[in-house]
């Protein structure tokens, strides 16, 4: 049964005030996801949202298991995703507050499964065959341009593009490594927004990240370390207006029988040796 067609992928102030919320268990080959899928409508869209590190941010963000939150996803009929993510600014203009849409991604993680075409045979013994996708644009072009109206339409001036790095974490940066992420011209740092996309390419389903910069990175500036607690409170101060755009971005996005992206179509042609929900 389709019971949703857009998935969010953030924590739980993003969802916890909606009224005739669902919550719903999914069991996937990979595992368990990091927490149930709740169901719920706005904009008159329904939409799953799913917790990424889990109820009271247990699940650190190298331990998240990214396959079974895409894969459950995908099962309760999502096939549109946004992904908000914190992160930090690895140029001094993009402070505490900013928005930013990414349109690339730099991977420095390493221990992350990041694939579901690894030729390894499932605990269910289905053996899914190695693929090989095309990823130069990271993100769903569509679902970009609507973050941007959604942010600029509530009178956040969201950066039109940007790299986002990808870090292993839970420890952020040292000065040394921020400075060389700024050298490279790239333009804020999380831990959270890879393998996240890959895996939805994987999928067919359109991503869409939201970076929300709660700290100028280690060698953005020369004062204090970054600190959990200054990332919690910053995020926290800005997560009303985050959902307000995460809301008029929902809303906005466009009907499955309208997408008209290369998101659904990554796959066409493609043997993976396994069946998609």
């Amino acid at each position: 049964m389709v019971n949703a067609e857009i998935g969010v992928i953030g924590g739980s102030g993003l969802y916890s005030f909606l009224e005739d919320v669902t919550e719903v268990r999914v069991e996937t080959p990979y595992g368990a996801p990091s927490d149930s899928l709740f169901l719920g409508e706005v904009g008159g869209r329904r939409v799953a949202f799913l917790p990424r590190h889990g109820r009271g941010h247990h699940v650190p963000p190298h331990r998240i298991n990214y396959r079974a939150n895409l894969w459950a996803l995908r099962s309760v009929g999502v096939r549109q995703v946004l992904g908000p993510c914190a992160v930090g600014g690895l140029r001094p203009e993009y402070g505490p507050g900013t928005l930013l849409v990414p349109d690339q991604l730099v991977d420095r993680t390493k221990t992350r499964v990041q694939t579901f075409y690894d030729g390894e045979t499932r605990a269910d013994g289905v053996a899914p065959k190695v693929v090989h996708l095309g990823f130069a644009d990271p993100y769903c072009p569509t679902g970009r341009k609507v973050a941007l109206a959604a942010a600029r339409a509530g009178d956040w001036e969201a950066v039109d593009g940007g790299t986002l790095v990808v870090v292993e974490g839970p420890r952020f940066s040292t000065r040394a490594e921020s400075r060389w992420h700024a050298a490279m011209g790239w333009s804020v740092v999380g831990m959270t927004g890879h393998p996240e996309a890959v895996l939805a390419r994987e999928l067919g389903l359109c991503y869409t990240t939201l970076t929300l910069v709660t700290d100028l990175d280690a060698g953005a500036e020369a004062g204090e370390a970054v600190s959990h607690d200054e990332v919690l409170r910053v995020f926290a101060a800005n997560v009303d207006r985050l959902r307000s755009v995460l809301f008029e971005a929902v809303a906005a996005l466009p009907a499955e029988a309208d997408r008209d992206c290369l998101c659904p179509h990554a796959l066409d042609g493609i043997d993976t040796g396994i069946v998609l929900p």
